[in-house]
């Protein structure tokens, strides 16, 4: 079956962040006078948003969304705060760490997105975002000059399911009346990525960066252009 259309995971993919996020977290919280180190920090944030509930909210109103979204954050960020004792000002921390990560230039394109975007673009695929998450991604991806590349963009607060959950890529695929066969996903999680696109009936494709994935389970890239290759061969 011909392939139609491309997907791709959104941070760690196609964006990052221009500061590592332990150093952005510990930089804002001096300025509210708690001293962390990045580095724990950086640590706290890997351990809590791995063991978070997914950023999901099945059946919520859309009107609640963007504070469900926001509560989400709070809760997290308070727990990777938790072993450093009381933080007097953490809520107006978190105001200002929220809306950090919201404005675009906080975030950067890997050198390669744009590219990659354009020669898919130009072949005539169907371009879809599937991401876990929030609202902020929209103004991000706007602001970061991409957005338009995109038929559509997928996020699991709005959708109700978080990666690796199948219905994030149904959503997707029945946004275009696809087949699960005629479209391949593209991201840096394994489990949540490469499994969950697997799972669902996609072809999934793990981005390795740094070359440090130990599973042959999946097709395999290092960044986002040799797509191009593997495309072809599949198209």
């Amino acid at each position: 079956m011909p392939l139609k259309a491309i997907f791709f995971d959104a941070a760690g993919t196609l964006i990052k962040t221009v500061r590592p996020v332990g150093e952005s977290y510990a930089l804002l919280a001096k300025s509210y006078g708690m001293e962390v180190l990045p580095e724990e920090i950086r640590e706290r944030f890997r351990t809590c948003f791995s063991s978070a509930p997914p950023l999901a909210f099945p059946g919520a109103p859309p009107r609640q969304l963007q504070d469900l979204e926001r509560q989400w954050w709070k809760e997290l960020v308070r727990r990777i705060f938790e072993p450093y004792g009381r933080f007097a000002l953490f809520d107006d921390y978190f105001s200002d760490l929220f809306s950090y990560f919201s404005k675009a230039d906080s975030w950067t394109l890997y050198p390669e997105a744009e590219d990659t975007l354009l020669a898919l673009g130009e072949r005539g695929f169907i371009l879809d975002v599937i991401s876990n998450f929030d609202s902020r991604l929209f103004g991000i991806l706007d602001g970061l000059g991409i957005a338009s590349q995109f038929d559509a963009v997928v996020i699991s607060s709005q959708v109700g399911y978080a990666k690796p959950a199948p219905e994030i890529f149904h959503k997707a695929l029945g946004l275009h009346h696809l087949k699960a066969e005629e479209a391949v996903h593209i991201g840096d999680s394994p489990d949540k990525d490469a499994a969950g696109a697997r799972n669902a009936g996609l072809t999934g494709v793990l981005l390795d960066r740094n070359g440090r994935a130990t599973s042959d389970s999946f097709a395999r890239v290092r960044n986002l252009k040799e797509m191009l290759p593997l495309i072809d061969r599949q198209s």
